[in-house]
């Protein structure tokens, strides 16, 4: 039996240190606590290419070496984007007490029981040492690029999956020789299993996806250990156990699920693992499918206790009542959150097209096919029309003030001849006594 602790998907970088290191700190010293064997960091530890004078660069060396002071480690070659090749390689320099295997091409490496990493030469092992604490067969992320340029883009998805369904059935004779002599089997990669979810719960479907469940458990490795997807889920069979352990912390709003890292007990014939919290960040969604509601976010505030917590409001608005929407009310409202984040969608104004309106006639057809097409009436528009056509400008202006001056002088002769006896006592109580 071996206990490994499984990180993954770290992504270390400027933007996500705070989160990673927080994360990850806790994890080691959990790991550590728990004295587990060894240690697999399978895939994404960097969130994309680092400078090596960068912060996060000398967190994550600084929470590695420690490790390796207390267990020896199998770091696997992540995604491109996240790791491109050659990341990886100065762990191999960092010199703790227990050696950093890198992982970055296909092969198995066996684990001495002093602690002490043996790679294959080639793919596989022709024949496994002799001794050994347990045995690895490591697929690290595939090139698909490499696979389109061979076989054309549009045979690249299916192409991966057979050649990697092939590989790993080929890992399947080492790993039962292994077992034969009581060895733990583990396999570790770094891809999409079709048919799993996403941290925000989209399941994975289509043909573009590295594996399928068949296939990793064809490698007859005890134990699979994968990274790529943040979300922790696992799959298994006849006592043999995949599972993702999901990213070290929350990195996106949204996420679903715990957040944490895997602790493993491998045997030759038996598997089991635990998900172990890390610290990860708490985010909050409220959503809105019109304007946000003021009310509705104070009783978020009072019911989830937002102190603390990453906030995000989302909402949508047409674009003529925008603003009405009141951004400071909010923030104040969640003043009490380590973040907020505002995301309103403006629906921009549509303008519909009246059918045929080109082939109109006269303007007046044009108003009626408009009016017809916007449900206004056309009564009122159509009479503006006709005025304009048969009246001079100046007789329309002069028309419009006359009946301005009907219309207001009504009210103005009942307001004079209400407020005038009220002036006049006013003035005779004003006047001097020579003025008699």
């Amino acid at each position: 039996m071996i206990r490994i602790a499984q990180f993954s998907d770290l992504h270390y970088s400027e933007k996500h240190l705070t989160e990673s290191d927080r994360c990850f700190t806790y994890a080691v010293d959990r790991a550590i606590a728990m004295k587990v064997d060894a240690a697999v960091i399978s895939g994404d530890a960097t969130d994309h290419a680092l400078d090596v004078h960068a912060p996060a660069v000398e967190r994550l060396a600084r929470n590695v070496r420690r490790l390796a002071d207390h267990c020896p480690i199998l770091m696997l070659q992540g995604t491109y984007s996240h790791e491109p090749p050659g990341t990886l390689s100065i762990f191999r320099l960092l010199g703790g007490r227990y050696p950093v295997h890198v992982a970055d091409r296909i092969g198995q490496v066996a684990l001495t029981p002093d602690g002490r990493w043996i790679t294959s030469d080639g793919w596989r092992f022709d024949q496994v040492p002799s001794t050994m604490r347990a045995l690895f067969s490591c697929v690290p992320t595939v090139n698909k690029a490499t696979v389109a340029a061979a076989v054309g883009a549009s045979a690249a998805a299916e192409a991966v999956g057979e050649q990697l369904g092939m590989l790993l059935r080929g890992f399947a004779p080492s790993n039962q020789a292994a077992r034969e002599t009581d060895v733990p089997t583990i396999g570790v990669s770094h891809g999409t299993v079709y048919g799993c979810m996403t941290e925000h719960g989209v399941p994975m479907a289509g043909f573009d996806h590295e594996f399928t469940t068949g296939t990793l458990f064809g490698a007859q490795a005890q134990a699979f250990m994968l990274g790529h997807i943040h979300r922790h889920q696992g799959w298994q069979a006849n006592g043999r156990r995949i599972a993702y352990a999901g990213s070290i912390g929350r990195f996106h709003y949204g996420e679903e699920g715990d957040k944490g890292f895997l602790l493993w007990e491998i045997g030759a014939a038996t598997a089991r693992f635990t998900l172990e919290p890390t610290p990860a960040r708490r985010t909050i969604d409220i959503c809105f499918d019109g304007k946000p509601d003021l009310e509705a976010i104070l009783a978020a505030v009072h019911a989830q206790g937002i102190e603390g917590a990453f906030v995000r409001v989302r909402w949508n608005v047409p674009d003529e009542d925008r603003h009405e929407v009141d951004r400071g009310a909010m923030q104040r409202m969640l003043h009490a959150a380590a973040e907020v984040k505002l995301e309103g969608r403006i629906v921009p104004v549509v303008r519909t097209r009246a059918a045929g309106i080109s082939q109109a006639a006269t303007i007046a057809d044009k108003v009626r096919a408009w009016a017809q097409a916007t449900e206004a009436k056309a009564g009122p528009l159509l009479a503006c029309l006709e005025a304009l056509q048969v009246h001079a400008p100046e007789a329309i202006a002069s028309d419009i003030l006359e009946r301005q001056i009907e219309t207001a002088a009504p009210v103005l002769v009942s307001t004079v001849a209400i407020a005038l006896p009220a002036l006049r006592e006013r003035a005779l109580a004003d006047a001097t006594p020579e003025l008699f």
